[in-house]
């Protein structure tokens, strides 16, 4: 389905069905931003109330975690709007 990171090919290789014409724009990454800082915030505003470690532990526990949250889940997010676009948009037979 995918070219690249997040390139859709423009056909699907098993069933020839035309993902040129299909665009998800930003929803997946709205999506996967809230996801991903709804996680982190939560889980740094806890560790901040029980264990108030310094601000430079935060940032280096913190921020790799949110840049790996997002990149993971991005290609998941994207093809499952993909999915759900091609879904509401075949002809029904």
């Amino acid at each position: 389905m995918f070219e690249g990171f997040l390139k859709v090919r423009p056909a699907c290789q098993a069933c020839g069905y035309d993902l040129a014409s299909v665009e998800t724009g930003d929803g997946a990454a709205t999506f996967i931003m809230q996801i991903a800082g709804f996680l982190v915030g939560f889980s740094a505003l806890a560790v901040e109330i029980a264990w108030r470690p310094p601000l430079w532990l935060h940032l280096v526990v913190w921020l790799p975690l949110v840049a790996a949250l997002a990149l993971g889940l991005m290609r998941p997010g994207k093809g499952l709007m993909t999915a759900l676009q091609m879904l509401r948009t075949r002809d029904p037979k």
